[in-house]
């Protein structure tokens, strides 16, 4: 099998394709920078094709070497969620790649979305949920969704949207609370500016994310919106605290020093029922 991964040198993409990679699928890999994929362990196993989605270019599908299926992790514009470009020029840019793909004969399309697309609505999140964004990002990445599936009223492929929830790894972004952690834990800092984190998520390893995206592409059984979720709620303030005991680190925490985010609920986490019933 050939698979087509674009988005490829960010967090999730480096793990998606090494996971591929250890399952014997032949990869084509694409992002905007060759220069940044040129330092990533696999670029030497992988067929590399760079590509900026936001061109005008038909003959896509010839160009990325005819792949049996798509995984799309590229999307410009994060971590800044509330940034109007996700839905003026990101959206559009994103619905005509992925459009002129399937139009010259792509099968299987493979998307990462988001835990934001449900908006906030609190507790377990399950794919029955209407969604309901409340930020640029979430309302983008909804709508293109609902593009691609008025598409499928025209057009035969399948469609695999899978909502991420939280997750952590090497290689985040700099702004995510277990970086700024490892950051503070790097530098000696007498203490760690948060929030009183007594809101409650859900987080997964980005490597078990990574491998929950090869499996759900790999398959086409279920299709349509999928959690990428472990279903353990946990506070914030329980996982740093998980975090600095298994690696045995003090460092005194400044609870409340920042307040609690306005874009996204205060309790919420995804049933992964779907996710888990792949195996069934």
């Amino acid at each position: 099998m050939k698979i087509l991964v674009t988005g490829c040198t960010g967090f999730i993409g480096n793990y998606v394709i090494n996971e591929l990679l250890r399952c014997g699928v032949e990869v084509i890999a694409s992002s905007f920078s060759k220069e940044k994929a040129e330092s990533a362990t696999w670029f030497n196993d992988v067929t590399y094709i760079q590509y900026d989605l936001h061109q005008v270019e038909e003959n896509l599908f010839n160009k990325f070497n005819q792949p049996d299926a798509l995984i799309h992790l590229a999307w410009y514009g994060l971590p800044n969620y509330n940034k109007l470009i996700h839905f003026e020029s990101e959206l559009p840019a994103q619905y005509h790649f992925l459009k002129t793909l399937i139009l010259e004969g792509l099968q299987q399309i493979n998307i990462t979305g988001t835990c934001f697309e449900y908006g906030m609505k609190e507790n377990k999140l399950s794919e029955n949920e209407l969604s309901n964004p409340s930020n640029a990002y979430a309302l983008a990445k909804d709508t293109l969704r609902k593009f691609l599936e008025e598409l499928q009223n025209e057009y035969s492929f399948t469609l695999k949207w899978m909502r991420l929830f939280y997750m952590y790894g090497n290689g985040q972004n700099e702004k995510s609370i277990l970086s700024q952690l490892q950051r503070a834990i790097r530098l000696k800092e007498p203490f760690f500016n948060m929030s009183q984190g007594e809101q409650i998520r859900d987080y997964l390893p980005v490597e078990k994310v990574a491998e929950y995206i090869v499996e759900v592409a790999l398959q086409n059984k279920t299709t349509g919106i999928i959690n990428i979720s472990s279903n353990k709620p946990i506070k914030i303030i329980d996982f740093v605290q998980n975090y600095l005991k298994e690696n045995n680190v003090t460092i005194s925490l400044n609870l409340g020093f920042y307040p609690y985010p306005d874009y996204e609920p205060f309790i919420f986490w995804g049933d992964n029922t779907k996710l888990l019933n792949l195996h069934s």
